[in-house]
């Protein structure tokens, strides 16, 4: 319980520990290693396409694989291009926001497109 131990990244809980290599916050339990910690905090997350290409804000992607979209009878077809995306922190592995011509504004997974 030092001032200098950084705050558990999972709950914000400030009594952080050290134990062994690694530091445990004791009201959540969440454990880390004090080099993950630093990474987290001065790095940019990197998102890639389904063969590992980076992707960034304002890309061209491609569809990959034909996807159900509810509510429509179609869905969207393999070799749509989806223009200008936006990286976000979605939910459930949806980290790309973008808008499809015929659907309107949809969040993608990054592993069902190939940047163009």
């Amino acid at each position: 319980m030092s001032d200098n131990l950084p705050a558990c990244p999972e709950c914000s809980g400030t009594y952080t520990y050290e134990m062994g290599a690694l530091l445990v916050c004791p009201e959540c339990g969440h454990e880390w290693s004090p080099s993950a910690a630093s990474a987290d905090a001065g790095g940019d997350r990197v998102v890639k396409d389904s063969v590992g290409n980076v992707l960034a804000d304002g890309d061209t992607v491609t569809v990959v694989k034909t996807l159900k979209v509810k509510g429509s009878p179609t869905g969207i077809k393999a070799g749509t291009k989806v223009r200008n995306i936006r990286l976000v922190d979605g939910t459930d592995g949806h980290d790309i926001d973008c808008k499809i011509e015929g659907f309107g504004a949809m969040q993608l997974k990054s592993s069902v497109v190939k940047k163009v």
